[in-house]
């Protein structure tokens, strides 16, 4: 099992889902973990939540849109547990639909709370991680930027392809200081996912048929756990790649 005790992690967009996912597996395997959220109570809940499980963990609100709530939310995590060791970029405001749909207003959200804050928090984190002699930075992506059918997905996978490249120019330009990014493609039993299954149940029936291992993944087990492991000492070596965690959907070759 992979031991990150001493570590010190925040997870974005971690009051639930796959960022809340990701948080329980970090702690679980020894790491402080610092969830940031929009919602405060959202984090406080989830916090609580992992604090009953024995975690050491401490909710912030944090829009990622906004440059200073980053800031602090990287001054909580040095200030409570010394250092910054971890980051997850995984909040994200989803701009879905076709071309003609999406508005300027909900591509720019897009933009702003993906490609944009990654670049932005990764910025902050690296002297942090630095100082520490490395870390670990680990942004999202989807399947949904490499479809052979782009329709309804272009703005969306725009904005996550964007974040890919930006994972790969940190890849490269801070690998000598021990610092590794990665980027992970999930597929997961969020809730937003949960309720596009109770409300399309043929459309999503025809989707967990396309994934070879036949079901679509968990959020601590299949998820948290895997990432947490990217982070471990036993991957010290990969950096610059984009990891489907999708039971083997996507082609990202």
């Amino acid at each position: 099992m992979v031991d990150l005790s001493g570590k010190t992690a925040i997870i974005t967009g971690a009051g639930q889902g796959v960022g809340f996912g990701i948080a329980c597996a970090m702690s679980a395997a020894g790491a402080n973990v610092v969830l940031a959220g929009r919602t405060l109570e959202k984090v406080e809940n989830a916090v609580a939540q992992i604090a009953a499980r024995g975690g050491n963990a401490i909710a912030v609100a944090c829009d990622v849109k906004a440059p200073a709530d980053m800031q602090a939310a990287i001054d909580v995590a040095i200030k409570a547990f010394g250092g910054l060791d971890i980051l997850v970029n995984n909040a994200q405001e989803v701009p879905l639909g076709t071309l003609d749909e999406v508005t300027d207003e909900a591509f720019t959200a897009g933009f702003e709370s993906g490609p944009l804050a990654t670049f932005r928090f990764m910025k902050l984190s690296r002297p942090h991680m630095a100082a520490r002699g490395g870390g670990v930075i680990v942004n999202m992506a989807t399947s949904a930027g490499v479809r052979w059918d782009m329709a309804g997905y272009g703005p969306y996978g725009a904005v996550k392809q964007a974040i890919r490249v930006l994972g790969r120019a940190a890849a490269s330009e801070w690998g000598a200081e021990n610092i590794r990014v990665l980027t992970i493609a999930p597929h997961a039993l969020s809730p937003g996912l949960e309720w596009w299954t109770e409300n399309f149940p043929e459309e999503a029936a025809a989707f967990t048929k396309s994934i070879p291992m036949g079901r679509i993944g968990s959020l601590e087990g299949d998820i948290g756990s895997a990432v947490a492991a990217l982070c471990g000492p036993e991957f010290g070596y990969l950096t610059g790649a984009t990891i489907p965690l999708d039971g083997g959907q996507a082609n990202f070759d």
